[in-house]
C-alpha cells in the first residue's frame, strides 16, 4: 500500500483533470506545475496510467500513419 502522503499528493488533481492534461499535451507542452501534478496522480491511479498508455499508442499510430 502506498504511503498516505503519496496518495494525498496524487489526488491533488482529479482523473478528469489528468485526462484533459494528457490530451492537451499532445498539442502543446504543459507547464512544470501541470507535469508535476499529473505525475503525482499517475503514481497512484492505475486507470489514468492505462489511459496514458492508450494515448501514447494512438499518438504513435497517428505518427506512423502520417508517413
Amino acid at each position: 500500500m502506498r504511503n498516505p502522503i503519496s496518495r494525498f499528493l496524487g489526488h491533488l488533481v482529479t482523473c478528469k483533470d489528468v485526462s484533459r492534461l494528457l490530451s492537451r499535451q499532445q498539442e502543446a507542452p504543459l507547464t512544470g506545475w501541470e507535469r508535476i501534478r499529473m505525475k503525482w496522480h499517475l503514481a497512484v491511479c492505475r486507470m489514468c496510467r492505462v489511459f496514458e498508455q492508450q494515448m501514447r499508442f494512438v499518438e504513435e499510430a497517428m505518427r506512423r500513419y502520417r508517413r
